[in-house]
């Protein structure tokens, strides 16, 4: 197999329409972890209609199934098994406070391919606007395409958002639930790796373990819930790179500190002491 980043760079991948509503964002908010107590005003804003915000991390969620767009991606399409794409790191920009129902319009394209020895890494945009047709966020997918390398060219930029060396400003507990991955599943990832247990043992687990995008979610939770005082439309940037498993029941914690313009995090399991997501920052509005 062998890459040709000539032909893949630019290229165009699928997008299209899609609409939320009020019961989807409900639903994602409950995905990770929102909800508890319920009856504290604050986690009813993301559960209840009344007063219903959007945490920014959901905009990955109207855009997840353009990553299939990358199977028919000419230069890449049939140069690389798709069982060994691994979802390394996660970047959305926040143009506009995300609407609690909306109908948009996605397009997509490969923006960065670099060459990592035994893997390819390949870095999908999209970008999304609104019924007005101004830019409501920009997705930026990571995905590393195991087996892959060795076709030349650029080994891409390092990695930044590096935590300080000094304690964190805020500490934050996310217990999840041991049913948290099938409930966050219905948000639209269907992989069966984070509901089937025999699926789970195919790729190396115990057990299914929990989306890496609903620890994105939990942790930009944790961070605009005790950074920021629950004010979601502060959030202009969200990156993060996913560093290791969660397993449905396990708690993050998630270190924050406040740096000029940023909130710099990272995140671990508490019982395993392992890392989930690290080289992660909110950039501030």
């Amino acid at each position: 197999m062998a890459i040709d980043p000539k032909k893949a760079l630019g290229a165009q991948i699928a997008g299209g329409e899609a609409s939320w509503n009020k019961d989807q964002v409900i639903l994602y908010h409950l995905g990770i972890g929102a909800g508890v107590p319920p009856t504290d005003p604050r986690e009813l804003s993301y559960t209840y209609e009344k007063n219903l915000r959007v945490m920014p991390s959901f905009g990955v969620i109207p855009v997840f199934g353009s990553l299939g767009g990358i199977a028919t991606v000419p230069g890449l399409a049939g140069e690389f098994n798709f069982m060994l794409l691994l979802h390394g790191e996660q970047d959305i920009e926040v143009r506009k406070p995300i609407p609690t129902e909306a109908k948009v319009t996605t397009t997509g394209r490969v923006a960065g391919l670099y060459d990592k020895g035994k893997a390819a890494l390949c870095i999908l945009e999209t970008e999304t606007k609104d019924a007005s047709g101004d830019v409501l966020f920009v997705n930026r997918f990571s995905l590393f395409l195991r087996g892959a390398g060795g076709f030349g060219g650029d080994a891409g930029p390092k990695a930044g958002n590096e935590a300080p060396d000094r304690a964190p400003d805020h500490v934050v507990e996310s217990p999840t639930l041991p049913q948290q991955a099938l409930l966050y599943r219905l948000s639209g990832d269907k992989n069966p790796l984070h509901a089937d247990p025999d699926f789970a043992k195919m790729g190396g687990f115990d057990k299914p373990i929990l989306h890496g995008l609903c620890s994105y979610g939990v942790v930009c939770k944790a961070a605009v819930d005790n950074a920021l005082g629950g004010d979601t439309a502060k959030v202009a940037r969200y990156q993060a790179r996913f560093a290791g498993v969660v397993f449905p029941g396990e708690t993050i914690v998630t270190s924050l500190w406040n740096e000029s313009g940023q909130i710099l995090i990272s995140a671990k399991t508490k019982e395993r002491g392992t890392p989930v997501i690290t080289n992660a920052a909110i950039t501030l509005r």
